[in-house]
């Protein structure tokens, strides 16, 4: 899992403004299967999440985690995951909507060493 470096930049902003962060890879529907961000605590996490890693961010003291539905997880367990900003507008329910960008994934099949590092 990775950062963009204008992805890394949002987030250190977004921080300041609503405290620690976390991401949420929705399954589709109204939110068109894109990373969703939240202050930690407002998105409700569950036996059916799974915790895909941390993302250090150069200027923030907390790192950011990644979770994804487990069932979502099953279909995406053989790609390594970018998470990447982009103008437009995306879902009113990520904390970058009011500034005129997205969180988007970008992904890759991971090579033959990545499944080896993976946590079972």
């Amino acid at each position: 899992m990775a950062l963009t470096a204008a992805a890394a930049e949002l987030l250190v902003r977004l921080t300041r403004r609503h405290g620690p962060l976390m991401f949420h890879q929705s399954g589709g529907c109204c939110d068109g299967s894109a990373p969703m961000c939240y202050p930690v605590g407002e998105f409700r996490l569950g036996a059916a999440d799974v915790h895909l890693g941390d993302l250090r961010v150069d200027g923030l003291e907390q790192p950011v985690g990644v979770w994804m539905s487990r069932a979502q997880f099953a279909y995406w367990r053989h790609t390594h995951l970018t998470i990447d900003v982009v103008e437009g507008r995306g879902s009113g329910f990520s904390v970058e909507a009011p500034e005129g960008v997205r969180f988007v994934v970008r992904s890759r099949l991971l090579d033959e060493e990545e499944p080896a590092a993976l946590e079972p």
